[in-house]
């Protein structure tokens, strides 16, 4: 299948690494005009910009977990390149702690810093593009989400809950959204190579974890980065408000 993305910009948070990166030189090679966003690591986010094909892409800064931020964000974007058609909320973090050992204020802190992040900042930033969705005549805002918000993080715990959060948030934006053309999608993968995910894959975990997959290995970024840009095309509309599992059979819904 050819999938057309020409014309359209797209705006992938967290897109210097990983998912995000993969997503955002696949989005460019179906003729996007993509916008790189990173928190820190300029670098690897202009590498990523450098890699592009096309033209018309765009760095961008922004603090997922600051409102501010992101409203400074949302509009130099579309200042800069007029429009956003869809929007990929791929940024968040993980964190692992034995999180009985820990004091309350160590909890609350752990809490909170990734859910400002993971929760907070997706729906900041849906509500900012989705109103500029609505008056630009639509639009796709995909969400990735996480195996771990159904099979529970025994050591994450705010991760699992803020990707649980995530998959209703998108499911509610679905239903909201769908008279004004703006559509709603959420993508949840278990285990990926990326940065966020290498702390983890210890020689020890590494082979556990490939056993969790029939396929017995983990997924690669531009499997995951695939099936978004296919959700990003034009056909794809009414799967609104869908939740596309990507685990490779290691955890299975009814």
């Amino acid at each position: 299948m050819h999938i057309d993305l020409t014309n359209k910009v797209a705006l992938i948070t967290g897109s210097s690494r990983g998912i995000g990166r993969a997503t955002a030189l696949q989005c460019a090679a179906s003729g996007a005009k993509v916008v790189v966003h990173y928190r820190k690591n300029k670098e690897a986010a202009e590498e990523v910009f450098s890699n592009l094909p096309g033209q018309g892409h765009m760095v961008i800064q922004g603090d997922q977990s600051d409102p501010g931020s992101l409203k400074n964000l949302v509009e130099a974007v579309i200042y800069r390149m007029g429009h956003i058609d869809i929007l990929v909320n791929n940024a968040a973090i993980f964190e692992e702690k034995l999180v009985i050992a820990l004091d309350f204020e160590g909890f609350c802190d752990f809490w909170e810093r990734t859910i400002k992040t993971n929760l907070n900042g997706v729906a900041h930033l849906s509500f900012l593009v989705a109103k500029h969705m609505i008056t630009n005549g639509g639009g796709k805002i995909i969400n990735i989400s996480s195996r771990g918000a159904f099979r529970g993080e025994p050591d994450a715990w705010p991760y699992g809950a803020s990707k649980a959060g995530v998959n209703a948030l998108g499911q509610s934006m679905a239903k909201a959204l769908a008279p004004h053309k703006v559509y709603v999608y959420t993508v949840a993968p278990g285990w990926v190579e990326t940065d966020m995910t290498a702390h983890a894959m210890t020689n020890k975990s590494r082979a556990a974890i490939i056993n969790q997959s029939p396929m017995k290995r983990i997924a690669r970024p531009d499997e995951i980065a695939r099936t978004i840009v296919f959700l990003a095309s034009d056909g794809t509309e009414y799967m609104s408000g869908c939740i596309v599992d990507m685990n490779g059979a290691s955890y299975l819904r009814t």
